[in-house]
């Protein structure tokens, strides 16, 4: 994303916040890609209250490498498998999640892994999660994520295209 905020950045991030608010999750964050590329990274995060860790990074990554052989999670995710629910970390089997690896990178204890997927082209991975306990994701849960993960990818969609087209000259509008 450019350095200047752009109206889909700021809807992305007010998407985030609404997820994170309306389940009322401790964190909730968007993990965005450059499909083309192979580099992600997490761009936007809303979180509850200051004592949550924020899980912005500032840099692109290079997603693809070594990650799917660390995380079950993101595998799935760039395999565009169905979104995951996790109920408790700790409980989780090892063909779901690597629970050393989410203590580590993440330390959240339930956690929604939900896939911004097109056809195999997987764009983004939204990440509403809770610190401390365990949470039963319940169906009406699902079908809310569900019903955001097409407004998510229409506008990740729309960001790249603007990255592309770069900075409008004056006068060409």
């Amino acid at each position: 994303m450019s350095q200047s905020t752009s109206d889909t950045a700021r809807q992305l991030q007010q998407l985030v916040t609404d997820v994170g608010q309306h389940l009322n999750a401790d964190r909730c964050f968007l993990h965005i890609r450059k499909p083309e590329q192979g580099l992600g990274r997490i761009a936007y995060c809303w979180r509850r209250d200051e004592s949550i860790p924020d899980a912005i990074r500032a840099e692109w990554e290079e997603d693809a490498r070594t990650l799917p052989d660390i995380d079950p999670l993101f595998r799935a995710a760039l395999l565009t498998q169905p979104s995951v629910y996790v109920d408790d970390v700790e409980t989780a089997p090892a063909t779901v999640l690597n629970r050393d690896f989410e203590a580590q990178t993440f330390g959240h204890r339930a956690l929604v892994h939900a896939h911004v997927v097109e056809g195999d082209t997987l764009w983004g991975i939204l990440q509403p999660c809770m610190f401390g306990q365990p949470r039963h994701w319940t169906e009406a849960d699902r079908a809310y994520i569900d019903n955001q993960l097409p407004r998510l990818l229409a506008l990740l969609k729309e960001e790249w295209k603007r990255e592309k087209e770069g900075p409008k000259q004056a006068g060409s509008e």
